[in-house]
C-alpha cells in the first residue's frame, strides 16, 4: 500500500505546566499531526517508539483508520513542558526518559507521497533515516525543533550548533519551525527574512509559526494568516498541527495560499483544547469560512 502521509516520531507523555496548573497529555509531533490527517481523510500511517503501557494510543489511532507501525520499548519519551508567562512561544522543555532513535528497518517498506519526521530532539531521526526515505520517490518534510534541540545533561532541551545542518536541510523539501528557532538557526529576527535564509539552505517550502499566526514561504511567495482561537488552552502541539494540515492540504492540490489558510483554521481550533485536534472537517471549514474567507 501507498499511503498519503506516513507519520514519524516518538510518542512523548508530557506532563504540561503552566499558570493555569499542571496537566498530563498524550503528545508527540506525530501523534498531533496524525489526528489532522485522518481528519482530513488521508490514507495515513505513523512510526513510533513507546512503552506498551501507553498502548491507548496507538488503539486511538487506529481507531481513526491510521494504521500504526510501533515499536514497544522499556519506557516512553517523558517530556515536562514549562510555560512560565502566557506567551506560549516561551517554555522549557525537559526529558526524563527516551524511547530511542529510529531504525532505517521501520521505514524501509514503506511507501508515501509524503513523509513527514516529527522527532523532540536531536538524535531521535538518525542520518541514516533521513537519507534512506530521500531515495523513496516522495515529499520528505521535517520539524526544525528534531534536529536543533538537544538533551543537555540535566535533560533540559537546549539549542546548540547544529553540525548536520547542510546535510540534513539539503535533503528537505519542507521544514516547519516556530519563531525562536528560526532565529536561532538563522540569526533572523523577522520570520519572513528567516524563511528565506533558510530557503537557500534546500527546503522549498518553509512553514514558520509564532504566537499569532503562521508565515509560509512557497514558490518564492510568502503566505501569512493568523490563528484566531476563541480561548487558548491548548499550546503544546501547535506547530504539529499545523504543518501536518498544511502538508496534507498541499496533498489535496490546493495551492500554498488556500494550504497556510487551511493550516491556521486547523491550528485555531487545536488550540481551543489540550491534546490533539478533535475538530471534524465540517467544523475546520465553518471556521475557514468564519475567519479567513469572509
Amino acid at each position: 500500500m501507498t499511503y498519503d502521509i506516513v507519520l514519524i516520531g516518538n510518542y512523548t507523555k508530557d506532563t504540561i505546566v503552566s499558570p493555569s496548573g499542571v496537566r498530563q497529555v498524550d503528545g508527540g509531533g506525530f501523534n498531533y499531526g496524525a489526528h489532522v490527517a485522518a481528519m482530513m481523510g488521508l490514507k495515513t500511517a505513523a512510526v513510533t517508539r513507546l512503552a506498551e503501557e501507553d498502548r491507548r494510543v496507538v488503539e486511538r489511532l487506529q481507531q481513526l483508520g491510521v494504521n500504526v507501525y510501533p515499536v514497544w520499548t522499556p519506557a516512553s519519551t517523558c517530556l515536562e513542558l514549562r510555560y512560565p508567562t502566557s506567551d506560549p512561544d516561551q517554555r522549557t522543555i525537559t526529558v526524563s526518559a527516551s524511547a530511542g532513535p529510529f531504525t532505517v528497518d521501520q521505514v524501509r517498506t514503506l511507501s508515501a507521497r509524503a513523509f513527514l519526521l516529527n522527532g523532540s530532539f536531536r538524535g531521535e531521526i538518525p542520518l541514516e533515516v533521513i537519507a534512506e526515505l530521500r531515495r523513496k520517490p516522495a515529499l520528505l518534510a521535517a520539524d526544525l525543533q528534531a534536529f536543533l534541540r538537544e538533551m543537555g545533561p540535566d535533560g533540559v532541551l537546549r539549542v546548540t550548533p547544529w553540525p548536520e545542518r547542510d546535510t540534513v536541510l539539503s535533503q528537505l523539501d519542507m521544514l516547519k519551525a516556530d519563531a525562536v528557532e528560526a532565529e536561532a538557526l538563522t540569526g533572523e529576527r523577522d520570520p519572513a527574512a528567516a524563511a528565506c535564509r533558510i530557503a537557500a539552505w534546500g527546503p522549498r517550502e518553509i512553514v514558520i509559526t509564532h504566537r499569532d499566526g503562521v508565515l509560509v514561504l512557497a514558490e518564492d511567495r510568502l503566505h501569512a494568516a493568523p490563528f484566531c482561537p476563541r480561548e487558548l488552552r491548548g499550546r503544546s502541539g501547535r506547530g504539529d498541527t499545523c504543518i501536518a494540515a498544511y502538508l496534507c492540504r498541499r496533498l489535496e492540490g490546493a495551492s500554498p495560499w488556500k494550504a497556510t489558510l487551511w493550516a491556521a483554521a486547523v491550528t485555531s481550533l487545536k488550540l481551543e483544547a489540550e491534546g490533539p485536534l478533535r475538530a471534524t472537517r465540517a467544523q475546520v471549514e465553518q471556521r475557514l469560512a468564519e475567519d479567513y474567507e469572509g
